[in-house]
């Protein structure tokens, strides 16, 4: 009885895998046509050249208060002048805080802008595995090494469409 069970089994195997259906699609390519990408990064970019900005007018001044100190310093007393490189010091820090601040706001917001955009992707996949009965769907930009175009069916067009593009 168990190897007519098993048998039964191994013939049925088969039918029941190709009734399954694997999909893929090209995140990279699908994401760069979104409005809202380009969207996103016209405003990383006018982060990054506002951050840009605040960093050279900060580097412009330490540069004007160091000429300035170097002019001045010998006809300085000590005490002053001790006080004038702790400013120029201070100075210094805080532009390097300014410019470690910036670059971790910089990122945040990346990141921020582009996880909306995939959550998008991810939203409009899901609906077109639910409705097309697919089993997989799968990102090649992930790196996956090979996708049988025979087995697995491209959805970018239907991806494309549900994204309005």
């Amino acid at each position: 009885m168990k190897k007519i069970l098993f048998a039964a089994i191994m013939l049925l195997a088969p039918m029941a895998m190709s009734a399954q259906k694997f999909g893929h699609f090209n995140s990279a390519d699908i994401v760069q046509l979104m409005p809202e990408y380009a969207t996103a990064q016209n405003e990383l970019q006018q982060l990054a050249t506002q951050y840009q900005d605040d960093l050279k007018r900060m580097q412009d001044e330490l540069q004007k208060k160091s000429e300035e100190f170097e002019k001045e310093q010998a006809n300085l007393l000590d005490n002053v002048r001790q006080r004038r490189q702790a400013e120029l010091q201070d100075l210094y820090q805080r532009m390097q805080q300014s410019a470690q601040d910036n670059q971790e706001a910089f990122e945040k917001a990346r990141v921020e802008k582009l996880q909306a955009i995939s959550d998008k992707v991810t939203v409009a996949v899901k609906k077109i595995g639910d409705e097309g009965g697919y089993v997989y769907i799968m990102d090649v930009t992930s790196g996956i090494p090979y996708i049988s175009s025979k087995l697995s069916t491209d959805i970018t067009p239907d991806l494309k469409k549900a994204l309005g593009l």
